[in-house]
């Protein structure tokens, strides 16, 4: 008898195309009715591969047993019925194996811990709210920055409440300009309410619209128009924020209100300060040098502008830092002071001189300091929680960084900085696949940034793998990648490459990455470069410093005597 009499003697045609018309039912029903009761992506998936592992499992199992009177019997005389038999043990193996290996809930699944900090991962426990950026609505829709200006302030009011959890303008701001739905949003930043509204402004005559949505069916909590004059606009804005706290039904202490933020009252200092704003978020020098003019010139009209002295200090740092500029680090230093001293009330300027005294003059009591006020003043504000957990890595409590770290992109689900920042931290704690994943989210947010790539890369390397390390250097450029580049090639045995990639590293970034030429220095196992370029780092204030002690680049130094003498020269503990 020919094998395909056989085969449909024992009725395995018949036996496929009914799996095949019942395996395609089931995938489609649990694509279908699965997500409805919010069961993870990967049930579906689940149900997919299981029926797909099952075809081959069933055909066997047609051709080796035999239904007879006598009962379901292994038929010996089938041609490679023992063989056939073995495979169909090794899939159904194979399948079980799969199966329970790769289960969410496994204890050893490599992103587990991650998945408790993802801002997705459960609903909201707390009363919770995302800002979204008012439209213009204005004729000559030329007042964009003054309706971003307001939602800020907006959100900045809610976020004092402890008892409401308010997500960062990054995240919520994310958004702008993008046709999604409520319910998607509220999804992704894992929130239980949408703040939206909208601004129009005719000569000094404002028209303010916010409404308050519940992302479970999409139903309006309240709705309000204020129509006001242009001098009554922070005003308008406590009377929207406490109406928000209403409809939300957060119970506050008797004695609890809003704190009055410092803000100017001159609208053209204001005007100038908001278009400094928007500047500052487009991360270049160009740019950040016209914020800078723009905050100088709110406070040429308002001297007492407490908010734009903060961000004119943080300007200036991120200015300095880029170029190595010692006396503009100074400098932002000094602007700092000058904002706390103006608002000892608001968190913004601890928070700029924090991180100047830890990046700058590594002054790290001062630091904690200034850490300790901004939580007490604000520990909502998702980049309180990032200086937090850079001042923690920069004294070596790694623990208390990710920690830190993980409240930041809780806060701030959608940056792309807060997400790399905690993939940085879970690399020194060799904690591979979550740093990776990490990274890969931010990666996903900013495909271009240079910080986020070398620092996958970074992943790789530390993992072994090297040309992908090598890969993700190369995409990163600038000054990381051509440090990246010369670790990775020396770990493949590319001794040339490594040092050309090197050399050009310190033709074009001696003066601003002195501490990555000590990396790669380090990486590559030479210390007495190493601790040279790190003396030059010093002599730099360079900000990478800081990280010193829980960088794993640079883990061979640390038993050399050099070591200790640096980690005294920077006033922190061995």
């Amino acid at each position: 008898m020919g094998l395909l009499a056989e085969a449909q003697r024992r009725r395995v045609f018949r036996v496929a195309a009914a799996y095949l018309v019942v395996g395609w039912l089931a995938i489609q029903v649990a694509a279908t009715v699965l997500p409805q009761f919010d069961l993870p992506a990967w049930a579906p998936r689940m149900v997919t591969l299981l029926v797909a592992l099952g075809f081959p499992v069933a055909l066997v199992m047609t051709w080796v047993f035999d239904v007879t009177s006598e009962g379901v019997r292994v038929d010996a005389t089938a041609p490679g019925s023992k063989r056939l038999l073995a495979v169909a043990a090794v899939l159904i193996a194979l399948a079980l194996g799969w199966y329970f290996h790769d289960r969410p809930d496994n204890a050893t699944h490599a992103v587990t811990p991650i998945a408790r900090i993802t801002p997705t991962a459960a609903a909201p426990a707390i009363p919770s709210v995302a800002v979204l950026p008012f439209l213009d609505m204005s004729q000559a829709h030329d007042q964009e920055y003054f309706s971003d200006g307001l939602s800020e302030e907006l959100l900045n009011l809610l976020a004092q409440l402890p008892q409401l959890r308010v997500i960062a303008r990054t995240s919520s701001f994310s958004f702008k300009g993008k046709e999604v739905d409520v319910a998607t949003i509220a999804k992704a930043l894992n929130v239980g309410n949408v703040l939206e509204g909208s601004v129009r402004k005719s000569g000094n005559t404002l028209r303010i619209t916010a409404q308050l949505i519940r992302a479970s069916d999409s139903s309006h909590l309240w709705s309000q128009t204020y129509d006001r004059q242009l001098t009554d606009v922070f005003k308008v804005q406590d009377e929207i924020a406490a109406a928000v706290v209403a409809a939300l039904k957060v119970q506050l202490l008797p004695a609890q209100s809003f704190a009055d933020r410092p803000r100017s009252a001159n609208t053209e200092a204001y005007d100038q300060y908001l278009i400094g704003r928007q500047f500052a978020t487009q991360g270049n020098e160009e740019n950040w040098r016209r914020a800078m003019a723009a905050y100088q010139r709110a406070i040429a009209l308002d001297p007492g502008f407490a908010a734009a002295y903060a961000e004119l200090a943080s300007t200036q740092g991120v200015l300095a830092d880029a170029l190595g500029d010692t006396a503009g680090m100074q400098l932002s230093l000094r602007t700092a002071d000058k904002a706390i001293q103006l608002a000892p009330t608001l968190p913004d300027g601890y928070v700029k001189r924090a991180v100047d005294r830890m990046s700058f003059n590594h002054d790290w009591r001062g630091a904690e300091a200034d850490v300790n006020k901004a939580l007490a003043l604000d520990a909502g504000d998702s980049t309180v929680q990032v200086a937090r957990a850079r001042l923690m890595i920069g004294l070596g409590r790694l623990p208390d960084a990710i920690a830190a770290a993980s409240k930041g992109v809780q806060l701030d689900p959608l940056s792309p900085r807060a997400w790399t920042d905690l993939g940085r931290y879970l690399n020194a704690a060799h904690r591979f696949p979550e740093a990776r994943d990490a990274i890969d989210r931010a990666l996903e947010m900013s495909p271009e940034s240079n910080y986020a790539l070398f620092h996958r890369g970074e992943t790789a390397l530390l993992e072994g793998h090297f040309q992908e390390a090598l890969a993700q250097f190369d995409k990163a450029g600038s000054g990381y990648g051509l440090a990246g580049a010369a670790m990775a090639q020396h770990s493949l045995g590319n001794a040339t490459d490594s040092q050309r990639a090197l050399d050009a590293e310190i033709a074009q970034f001696a003066q601003n990455a002195a501490y990555q030429i000590a990396e790669a220095y380090a990486w590559r196992g030479e210390k007495d470069k190493a601790f040279e370029w790190l003396d030059r780092a010093y002599a730099q204030r360079d900000g990478g410093l800081s990280f010193i002690k829980c960088d794993p680049l640079v883990a061979n130094l640390r038993d050399d005597p050099r070591y200790a003498a640096m980690l005294k020269k920077l006033g922190l503990p061995r």
